[in-house]
């Protein structure tokens, strides 16, 4: 029986759904995760990377983006870290990074 889709595909399609929101066609050039715990807490540590043109919309987006709410199913956003913002031609590239935790 399958449990849906993991803490990875429910952060790509929000951060996806998020961009639509404020207009950004945004890419999702790469993403992965690796599994994360504490001694009270379980989940992840997921790094992306996005892709979006140039715009006065991405980069106000990308400015309020750690403080931005996400709702994942079983899972909430701990963290999240833009950790580095560059300017390709007529691309711009994010690199994030997030930190989920299983809701209990």
């Amino acid at each position: 029986m399958s449990r849906g889709p993991d803490a990875g595909v429910l952060l790509e399609r929000a951060l996806l759904r998020h961009a639509i929101q404020q207009g950004i066609d945004l890419t999702i050039v790469s993403a992965g995760w690796t599994r994360w715990a504490s001694a009270t807490f379980a989940g992840a540590r997921h790094e992306l990377l996005l892709a979006a043109a140039p715009s006065r919309a991405i980069d106000a987006w990308i400015a309020d983006l750690p403080d931005a709410e996400f709702a994942l199913r079983g899972h909430l956003v701990a963290d999240l870290t833009v950790e580095s913002h560059t300017r390709i031609g007529d691309r711009v590239e994010m690199g994030i990074g997030v930190l989920t935790v299983e809701e209990r």
